[in-house]
């Protein structure tokens, strides 16, 4: 079936922007002020491309932004289902939106080509907060790291519900040897905020440290995020290896 373009299927959309001011127009202002000047408003709009009959793209806007309170942390978090549950939104204009915010993540994420040494925990959690910043459900990851602690690569292993994901360790040892890694780091995050581990945290924590023992790979740390915070395992001194030391740096 022929569907006509957006511009003359929304003729009131197309009137409406041309009335505005050019200072006004999100497009206009964003080449002419900078982006740094938009609105969050204005940038979901230009983000959203065009409105409906009734609502422009403003408009529509302006309902995500009541919708996640204002916070684009909320924003972040939500899923393409959610988003499209708005009227006027739809999958297509949601995905736009799960698309940009995680291009906002990856921005944090150090380039390929300065991998960081990790000499500790607090290395890592720079490294890789934002792979776990406002999920609201489980991510497990493993960081692989070569003979001197330095940052090979970061993988995710699985994602869950709210408040459990299963990890196979077999996995994250095929992993290891596929980066031909020395060590490598356990990192999953608690939506809920708590950053004690649980029991099957502690249970999978030394289950792959057994099991990398075989294969002459070390277990340095598990780290728990929980927004911008987290707990190591390695500075808790309750790695199984530790031995009830409690080590604040791996080189």
């Amino acid at each position: 079936m022929y569907m006509p373009s957006n511009q003359s299927k929304n003729p009131e959309i197309s009137q409406n922007i041309k009335k505005l001011p050019a200072e006004q127009r999100p497009r206009e202002k964003l080449i002419r002020h900078g982006r740094a000047n938009l609105e969050d408003r204005e940038l979901l709009a230009i983000l959203l491309g065009n409105g409906t009959i009734h609502h422009s793209a403003l408009d529509l806007a302006a309902q995500i932004l009541q919708m996640c309170r204002h916070d684009l942390r909320i924003l972040a978090q939500m899923h393409i289902q959610q988003l499209s549950q708005l009227s006027g939104i739809g999958q297509a204009k949601a995905i736009k939106i799960a698309a940009a915010m995680e291009l906002g993540r990856r921005v944090l994420r150090p380039p390929a080509e300065d991998k960081p040494t990790i000499r500790g925990s607090s290395d890592l959690f720079e490294c890789c907060k934002s792979m776990f910043l406002h999920k609201g459900h489980e991510v497990f990851a493993v960081a692989l790291l070569n003979q001197a602690h330095r940052l090979l690569g970061v993988e995710q292993i699985s994602e869950g519900g709210i408040s459990f994901t299963a990890a196979d360790p077999r996995i994250i040892l095929k992993l290891a040897l596929d980066y031909q890694a020395s060590s490598l780091i356990l990192m999953h995050n608690h939506p809920s905020g708590n950053l004690q581990p649980s029991d099957a945290d502690r249970e999978l924590t030394f289950k792959v440290e057994s099991a990398a023992k075989l294969l002459d790979l070390k277990v340095l740390d598990h780290l728990i995020f929980a927004q911008h915070q987290y707990f190591s395992f390695a500075d808790q001194g309750i790695m199984p290896s530790a031995n009830g030391c409690s080590p604040r740096n791996f080189t």
